[in-house]
C-alpha cells in the first residue's frame, strides 16, 4: 500500500501544479517497482501510445485503453484482427493511430512469447537492470536523461523480438514508470518511498 503523502510534500518538478490524474499517477505509481505482468504490458502499451503526445493525454485516455484492450490482457489482445483494429481506429477513448494500434497488437504477441521463454515479461524485463531497481539522485527533472545504456540494450532486444514503438527513449520511460530506475527527485517525498 502506499502511503498518503505528508501535508504540502515537495514533488518532481514534473508533478508539481499537475492535474489530479498526474498527481495521483506521481504519488501512487510512477517509480514503484512493479513485478506484475498485466501492469507492466500495460505501460509498455501506453508508453508506446504517448509517442509524440503528452502523458496527461495518455492518462486521461487510460480508462479507455483498458476497456478497448480488454484490462491490458496481452492474450486477448494478441487474438484482435484487423476488425477490432478498425473498431480501435473508431474508439475516441484511444489515440486512433493505426501504427500504434497494430504495433499494440504486435506486441502482446511478442510480450506472449517472452512469457513462453523466460516464464514471465517480468523475469525477462528486469534482467535489464540485473533486477535490481537503479536509484539515482537528481535534484531536477530537467537533469534526467533521456535514454541509457541499458534503455539502449532493452530497445534494441525488444525489437528483435518484434516489438514496436519500443525505441531507447520510450524504454526508459517505461523503465521510470515501473520503477527499474527511480528518477524521483532527491527532494520528491516518493524518492526514499520506491
Amino acid at each position: 500500500m502506499t502511503p498518503t503523502p505528508p501535508p504540502n510534500p515537495r514533488r518532481c518538478g514534473w508533478a508539481d501544479g499537475s492535474s489530479p490524474l498526474s498527481l495521483a499517477y506521481h504519488d501512487k505509481e510512477w517509480g514503484a517497482p512493479s513485478h506484475d505482468d498485466t501492469h507492466l504490458f500495460e505501460m509498455l502499451t501506453l508508453e508506446g501510445a504517448q509517442a509524440g503526445l503528452s502523458w496527461s493525454t495518455i492518462l486521461n485516455k487510460r480508462d479507455g485503453y483498458r476497456k478497448a484492450l480488454r484490462n491490458f490482457d496481452p492474450a486477448k489482445v494478441a487474438k484482435f484482427t484487423k476488425r477490432d483494429v478498425d473498431r480501435l481506429l473508431r474508439d475516441a477513448g484511444i489515440v486512433r493511430n493505426r501504427a500504434k494500434i497494430e504495433a499494440t497488437i504486435a506486441n502482446a504477441k511478442a510480450f506472449l512469447a517472452v512469457q513462453r521463454e523466460f516464464g514471465s515479461f517480468d523475469a525477462y524485463v528486469w534482467r535489464f537492470v540485473d533486477g535490481t531497481p537503479r536509484k539515482n539522485r537528481f535534484e531536477w527533472s530537467r537533469d534526467l536523461p533521456a535514454m541509457t545504456e541499458q534503455s539502449d540494450a532493452m530497445s534494441k532486444d525488444l525489437k528483435r523480438r518484434g516489438f514496436k514503438f519500443v525505441g531507447s527513449t520510450i524504454c526508459y520511460a517505461f523503465m521510470q514508470a515501473v520503477g527499474m530506475v527511480n528518477d524521483h527527485e532527491v527532494h520528491c517525498f516518493r524518492y526514499n518511498q520506491v
